[in-house]
């Protein structure tokens, strides 16, 4: 009997020692500190609100650049007392502060598009009706180019290696003017062209323009020569926002089309050997913000549905797909403006309007 115990007990104590088991081996599948599984591993990530110093409101943005994850830099203009004053924002990869430090920073006028060329970066600088690029070197050095003459209004600039444009009006109508890096000249461009829109380049021998021309929008191509019809065929009664440039030789326009007095946004992409039109669902979206994100797809901001959130766009051949920035608490507007490439993630600025206040700067994040 006594040794039927003993057994009866040995069997107990090795069901215990098989359930302990069991249980930490469940406790092991479900512990937090577990191995994530790969599709949990390729959860894309969403945006954040990444703070920004306050400027005199309301706020106009007019661009984004970034050289990479650590640099990047904003520009755009506030409401000072005495009119309206530059504003230049600079990201360190870890935050945003206000630089002031440029020529003309504390006087009236307007910053533009920014540029990077070579390792200098350079932005349209519109000082009190004269128009001149500011230049900053690595080292945190600043210097101008004046533009030969002062024009009615600034409608463009881009800057690549050895070369720069800007584009415009005086009183003699359209300029295009070229700084080579020494001087600057005067271009001509072909009879009918009205008004250049915007301007843009791949190289000091490649640049691409969109003008208003007396039979429509039409696209122009300079080879380092002359400027001339690109031949590209547009969509019936639409305008261009927007070329994009890439380093492949890519080409991608972005514009509206004008049906039934409805705007609707199309893509046109050049893939080298073809044009291809596409009519993504973005409504009457503007497109001149939109960039190549990291992951291969183009991204732009469209208007939200969501007043205390903003709202992006991912375009992926016949694949659209939307996600939200982060919830402002008492926003009504939130507009993202500018969106730019930053390493391995997307950064944007723009204006957040909290009840109660006039718009202010905001900037998110996707990644990083």
């Amino acid at each position: 009997m006594l040794c039927d115990l003993h057994a009866l007990g040995g069997l107990v104590n090795g069901l215990r020692a098989v359930i302990l088991c069991l249980v930490m081996a469940c406790a092991a599948v479900v512990s937090p500190t577990a191995v994530v599984s790969p599709a949990a591993a390729v959860t894309p990530p969403g945006w954040s609100a990444l703070p920004v110093p306050a400027a005199a409101p309301p706020v106009t943005v007019s661009d984004l650049a970034a050289r990479g994850p650590g640099e990047a830099w904003a520009t755009g203009y506030e409401h000072a007392a005495d009119g309206l004053h530059p504003m230049l924002y600079r990201w360190d990869g870890t935050a945003w502060s206000r630089d002031v430090t440029f020529p003309g920073a504390g006087e009236p006028g307007r910053l533009g598009k920014v540029q990077f060329v070579g390792e200098e970066m350079w932005i349209f600088h519109n000082r009190e009706g004269s128009g001149e690029i500011l230049r900053r070197s690595p080292e945190g050095g600043w210097s101008t180019v004046p533009l030969p003459q002062t024009l009615w209004t600034y409608q463009d600039f881009t800057a690549v290696a050895g070369a720069a444009w800007v584009v415009g009006e005086d009183d003699t109508g359209l300029k295009v003017l070229r700084y080579d890096g020494s001087g600057w000249t005067t271009q001509s461009t072909p009879e009918g062209v009205l008004f250049l829109m915007g301007i843009t380049a791949r190289t000091a021998t490649d640049a691409w323009a969109w003008a208003d021309t007396t039979t429509g929008t039409t696209v122009l191509r300079r080879d380092g020569t002359a400027w001339r019809d690109a031949k590209v065929q547009l969509p019936p009664n639409s305008n261009v926002h927007t070329i994009m440039l890439e380093p492949s030789g890519r080409l991608t326009i972005g514009g509206s089309q004008y049906t039934d007095g409805v705007s609707r946004t199309y893509l046109m992409t050049f893939n080298g050997h073809a044009w291809r039109t596409t009519y993504p669902p973005l409504g009457d979206t503007y497109t001149e913000a939109m960039v190549r994100g990291p992951d291969g797809a183009l991204w732009l901001p469209v208007r939200s549905d969501r007043a205390f959130q903003s709202k992006y766009a991912r375009v992926d051949g016949s694949r659209t797909t939307f996600s939200y920035g982060p919830q402002r608490t008492n926003a009504i507007d939130v507009k993202p403006r500018a969106l730019t490439k930053a390493g391995s993630s997307l950064l944007s600025f723009g204006t957040a309007e909290i009840y109660g206040s006039k718009p202010n700067l905001m900037s998110e994040r996707r990644g990083g």
